[in-house]
């Protein structure tokens, strides 16, 4: 009988995942791995291509906006069945592009609503996306807002907290126009009747009196007509959304 020696089986240490810094250039499904390896991170995007990790944001110049934008967008979704809002969700758009906006508004997809659902994530582009921004040169109105175009959000909203301006975008025939406002100053949404913005009371702090807008254009008659249109009977089984 051989008494050779058997040989040992060689065992490699599995590979280990690279952390995510910004200005990686990944692919969607890179970006996901590397991010899904690094729990301790709270955000990050893939815009274009390129993973963007946002710094420590401030309260005026952020996160103090972005509550009251939700807080609207909030008010709004409460008095509208077949609506959802989320706040800093991640939307899985294309295959370079996996954006966490500051807030968005869709229509469920049995609703008739363009985004689907895949693990729990919205696939697909929301009605609606919003973003608060320092200033014009931010990427939220230059690679984002490509990437959002493409993609088909309907309506875009940036608030540009230092330039104290807030922008509203129209999809038209692939482009982007600014939404015009009404001769009483408000922002009147064309994909979502009933929701009003009063740009100039959000840019002055008057949070009540931007409330107060949404008030209104919930107790509008287009608003009325909107959610009749959104209670006829739903689709029992949504098509989810095509895998980019």
């Amino acid at each position: 009988m051989s008494t050779a020696a058997i040989p040992r089986q060689e065992v490699r240490a599995a590979p280990r995942i690279p952390p995510l810094q910004a200005g990686d250039r990944l692919t969607r499904g890179e970006f996901e791995r590397r991010y899904r390896a690094m729990p301790q991170i709270h955000k990050a995007e893939l815009v274009e291509g390129v993973v963007y990790m946002p710094s420590p944001v401030s309260n005026e110049g952020h996160a103090s906006p972005h509550l009251q934008l939700t807080t609207l967008f909030g008010t709004y979704w409460s008095q509208t069945p077949g609506v959802q809002c989320g706040d800093n969700g991640t939307l899985l758009l294309d295959l370079d592009n996996e954006p966490q906006p500051d807030a968005f508004v869709r229509i469920l997809p049995q609703y008739g609503g363009q985004s689907g659902d895949r693990d729990d994530y919205v696939a697909g582009a929301p009605e609606l996306v919003a973003e608060v921004a320092a200033s014009s040169a931010s990427y939220d109105l230059h690679d984002k807002l490509r990437a959002y175009r493409r993609n088909g959000v309907c309506e875009y909203v940036v608030w540009r907290v230092w330039d104290r301006e807030i922008d509203w975008f129209v999809l038209r025939a692939g482009a982007y126009e600014r939404l015009d406002r009404g001769a009483d100053g408000l922002y009147r949404s064309e994909v979502f009747p009933g929701l009003w913005l009063d740009a100039a009371a959000l840019i002055a702090g008057d949070l009540a009196q931007a409330i107060h807008a949404v008030q209104q254009g919930l107790a509008s008659v287009e608003h009325a007509e909107f959610v009749a249109r959104l209670q006829q009977i739903p689709s029992p089984n949504p098509t989810p959304a095509a895998q980019p």
